[in-house]
């Protein structure tokens, strides 16, 4: 049977071990029986099981023992111990061990069926909760990270040192570089703290009024409203990572709040009177000059240098020009993968564009192009043409350049279409827009001169679907009669 459920039966009564057999047998269940703690112990070493279940009060080997080499080998299988009426606190006791139940002989089969379901319910979503965190943690290695280039290359050394620490970390750089990237890349790459919790809190989209109960919480009835005690962030933190992004939004009151938690260590929920232990590593992001905040009294300057002990820069996509086709190629297969579409690639002179392109969004903005693209573009190939207007502003001599060249589409002499004016520059100059305009409309006219009207092949010498070549002869206004 496929997928069979293993459980150990360890009893040194061999009446119950044949009935337990019998009976799980029946239910599916592969069985390995051992009559006493000790073979219970030598069938661990040798096998793996979905479960353990073992009586409690054995001579030589106890049940406890069995269940203090579960709890430290490396396949933790959920232990149910059996156990008679009046040794029920032994019982509790192996549960505060990690046992995960225990039954009173003599028990009904059917209750230890119910036992034996939720304790396999429980292991699955325990190990499908470790398969995330490994898939988690994979996905954040920094060395999957994107980017050759050398200030990247900087960043990624930066992270390897310094993400199996506990040191406060303030993430710097312009919106969209990827701050909260890193942050996670940082908490994933920590030995202790990994299996932790990842809690991010944007400091400057939360109003100013509600920032401190969602930071440290808030006991019942602390304020109108407060129907209910609840954890703030720090809390839910525990054992993990806190990110605080933005934290330049900070109130100067919270400021002084949150400079005892880095220092001390402990904070105290709103209107409460107990302090709680914070084991929270704190990573800190800011598109904002803090230092330029601390000189004009805007930001707490002991709580700037408490969050900078390491300082992490990111620089802006303009600086990494070198990175933007990696960038693009990782996006489309994203994309393309999410909306099950073939992969598509950029014409040299696309690719050119992004390249000149200032990006003051940065990756998320490079991100919702391709995102854009892959629902708006439904060939294999994007040209500039299907680029928003904003990337076709070439320099001057960009298009003087690309004006005086050879035609991409020579013409054919024997077309009967009417040729273009070539362009005439002035001394006044002329308009870069119009000047655009004017280039593909001619680009336009030529291809369908030498496709001799053949629309669909027009299209095709442009690397354009032949719905888009209609839709830009509507707005130019070029018609002629269909073919």
């Amino acid at each position: 049977m496929a997928n069979m459920n293993k459980v150990l039966i360890i009893e040194d009564d061999e009446t119950v071990r044949d009935v337990l057999r019998s009976f799980l047998g029946g239910k599916g269940f592969e069985t390995t029986l051992a009559e006493n703690g000790e073979a219970g112990i030598e069938a661990l070493h040798a096998a793996t099981f979905d479960i353990v279940l073992t009586d409690l009060v054995m001579p030589g080997v106890s049940g406890m023992d069995v269940l203090k080499e579960v709890m430290t080998s490396k396949n933790r299988a959920p232990v149910i111990v059996m156990t008679a009426f009046g040794t029920v606190q032994t019982a509790v006791e192996a549960m505060r061990f990690g046992a995960f139940d225990y039954l009173t002989k003599p028990f009904n089969l059917e209750e230890l069926m119910m036992v034996l379901e939720k304790a396999l319910s429980v292991a699955r979503l325990q190990k499908e909760n470790v398969m995330l965190k490994m898939q988690l943690k994979k996905k954040y290695n920094f060395k999957g990270l994107i980017g050759d280039c050398s200030p990247m290359q900087a960043v990624y050394a930066l992270i390897e040192k310094i993400a199996d620490t506990d040191s406060t970390v303030l993430i710097t750089g312009e919106s969209g570089t990827g701050k909260e990237l890193i942050a996670k890349t940082i908490h994933y790459n920590n030995a202790s703290r990994a299996g932790g919790p990842f809690v991010p809190l944007n400091c400057g989209a939360i109003p100013r009024d509600l920032l401190e109960s969602e930071l440290f919480g808030h006991e019942k009835g602390a304020f109108t409203g407060a129907i209910n005690t609840r954890l703030g962030r720090f809390e839910l933190a525990q054992g993990g990572t806190l990110f605080l992004d933005e934290v330049g939004e900070l109130d100067p009151s919270l400021q002084v709040k949150l400079l005892r938690v880095v220092q001390e260590r402990e904070f105290e929920r709103v209107g409460g009177m107990k302090t709680i232990k914070a084991d929270v590593r704190i990573l800190a992001a800011t598109n904002k000059d803090l230092e330029q905040a601390t000189k004009d009294g805007k930001f707490r300057e002991d709580l700037f240098y408490r969050l900078n002990v390491i300082p992490l820069h990111l620089p802006p996509l303009r600086d990494r020009v070198e990175d933007i086709e990696l960038l693009t190629v990782h996006f489309v297969q994203e994309f393309s993968h999410k909306r099950k579409r073939d992969p598509f690639v950029f014409t040299a002179e696309a690719m050119d564009c992004l390249m000149k392109y200032r990006w003051p969004g940065n990756v998320r903005e490079l991100e919702n192009l391709i995102e854009r693209l892959s629902i708006l573009v439904s060939g294999k190939v994007v040209n500039v043409f299907d680029l928003p207007d904003k990337f076709h502003q070439m320099s001057f001599a960009d298009v003087r350049d690309r004006a005086q060249a050879s035609p991409v589409v020579a013409p054919s002499p024997a077309s009967s279409l009417p040729r273009q004016s070539s362009i005439e520059f002035g001394e006044s100059g002329i308009s870069l827009n119009e000047m655009v305009s004017t280039m593909e409309r001619n680009l336009i006219m030529q291809a369908l001169e030498r496709a001799g009207g053949v629309r669909s092949k027009a299209a095709q010498l442009l690397s354009l679907n032949r719905t888009t070549l209609l839709e830009k002869m509507k707005k130019m206004g070029i018609e002629m009669q269909k073919r």
